[in-house]
This record gives structure tokens, C-alpha cells and sequence, in this order.
């Protein structure tokens, strides 16, 4: 494996340091663009495939801008995030607003914003309502897939968070949400973070759709957006292999089908 080449020279990096201090941080554009058109191209087969970029990965504006461009959304986990997603661009339903322990304000804001609330627990629900006035006509629910999944180094095992609905839980949840008159539903999970194996998204790929078949089969509701959660990794040493884009969009469209 070659090293990659930094696009400004040696010259040019001290220029930086007399002028800026340090340390600081040099985000390759170009490069970023590339890897967004990638991934894009790779989940062609889904027209409505929106990544949503998590924001406290890289508070960013400049970088949210950049990905903004290229069609893709951010998720936000607070009322900052919430703010520097609306001054990149970010609309609507291209922002996720996933949070724990939610101040009112913040459901709030996301919720005037028209952002897809991401709910972490069931008594959210009265949260939001409490917040709000009234639920949205679009919700989400954060699945904790508890044993059913293993983590990773990084976000550790799903059966010791804190985070998310338990699968008995989750039935629960969507039949008060569709009581209430929620129209619209989407279904969102994270087990791993910084993950370089490219069979693990298609297993977690796999466990939500055949969750979504069972919640519309008791339910009554279908769903019209599986968020996958992410944690894509990167080559971070020398010998590290990029994750492949095109074998997890085979994979998940297999699983799809």
C-alpha cells in the first residue's frame, strides 16, 4: 500500500503553522466528495438512499456543507448539531434528530425543523408530545438489538447500552405511535462503530428487515425507510483495506429482496 500524498506540500504545511498555530486539522475535499459518489453509486439499485451523516463524528459546517451537496443528510444528537445542520443547507427530512436524555427544547427545535425524530426510549413518545403539543407525522424508534448482536472495540456490546428500544419494547411502541396518528415510520438501529468488516452491515441489514416484517405483520404499519445505522470504518494503518461499498450494497440488496 502506497502512502496517499497530502495535497499541499511541506512549504505550504509551515505556511499553515505560522499562520493558524497548531494543532490543527487538513480535511481532504477532494477526496472526501469521492468516497460521497461512491457510496452513492454503490446503493444506485435504492433511489431513495440518503446517508445521514452523524454530526458529532465531525461538528463540521464546512464538511456538512460539502456532504450536503452531494444530496446526503446528517444526523444530530443536540440542539448545536440541530443548529450547524440547518446553517449547512440541511432540511426536513435530511436530518435525523437521535438523542438520549432530550431536553423539550430540543424535540422542539428538530420537530419545527421537520426533522425525522429518531426516538431512543418508548416514554419518548410522551416526551415529544409533552414538547410539542402533538407527535409528528413521521417517527422513528432506535432498535437495541440487545443479544441478537455483538459490537464491536468501539461502541462495545448492545446488551450492556443504555441506548435504544428492546425488541417487545418496539411492538409497543409503534402501535401507541400509530394510535396516536403517526402516518409515516422508519425504523433505525447503530451496533458498531469504526467497523471494517463488510459482512457485519449486511447481517445488521438483515436483522432489521426481517424485524420490519414482523412490526408490520402485528402492527399494521409499513415501514418506508430502514436506517442501517452505519459505522463504517476506515484504512486507519498502513494495511488496513478500505471497507468495499459495492460488496455491502450487494449484500444489503440481497437481503432486501
Amino acid at each position: 500500500m502506497t502512502e496517499k500524498k497530502l495535497p499541499l506540500s511541506s512549504s505550504e504545511l509551515l505556511d499553515l503553522v505560522k499562520k493558524v498555530g497548531t494543532p490543527f486539522n487538513i480535511y481532504d475535499g477532494d477526496e472526501i466528495e469521492k468516497n460521497a459518489e461512491e457510496m452513492k453509486a454503490a446503493f444506485s439499485w435504492a433511489p431513495s438512499f440518503t446517508n445521514y451523516f452523524a454530526v458529532k463524528a465531525l461538528p463540521n459546517i464546512n464538511i456538512l456543507k460539502l456532504l450536503g451537496k452531494h444530496g446526503f443528510g446528517a444526523d444530530c444528537s443536540s440542539l448545536p448539531e440541530l443548529y450547524m445542520a440547518k446553517a449547512a443547507g440541511i432540511e426536513g427530512k435530511n436530518i435525523m434528530f437521535t438523542s438520549n436524555d432530550t431536553p423539550d427544547e430540543e424535540f422542539r427545535e428538530a420537530y419545527n425543523l421537520g426533522a425525522v425524530l429518531n426516538l431512543d426510549d418508548i416514554t419518548h413518545i410522551e416526551a415529544v408530545e409533552r414538547a410539542c403539543g402533538k407527535l409528528p407525522d413521521t417517527i422513528s424508534f432506535r432498535f437495541n438489538p440487545g443479544k441478537e448482536r455483538t459490537g464491536n472495540a468501539i461502541i462495545g456490546n448492545p446488551v450492556e447500552a443504555k441506548y435504544g428500544v428492546t425488541r417487545d419494547q418496539l411492538f409497543q411502541a409503534y402501535s401507541i405511535a400509530k394510535e396516536k396518528g403517526v402516518k409515516h415510520f422508519y425504523l433505525h438501529t447503530m451496533v458498531a462503530s469504526n467497523e471494517l468488516n463488510p459482512a457485519y452491515f449486511v447481517e445488521t441489514a438483515t436483522l432489521l428487515f426481517n424485524l420490519a416484517a414482523k412490526v408490520k405483520e402485528k402492527v399494521g404499519i409499513t415501514f418506508e425507510f430502514v436506517n442501517l445505522g452505519g459505522g463504517l470504518g476506515i484504512p486507519y494503518k498502513p494495511g488496513d483495506k478500505a471497507v468495499d461499498y459495492d460488496y455491502i450494497a450487494r449484500g444489503i440488496k440481497d437481503a432486501y429482496d
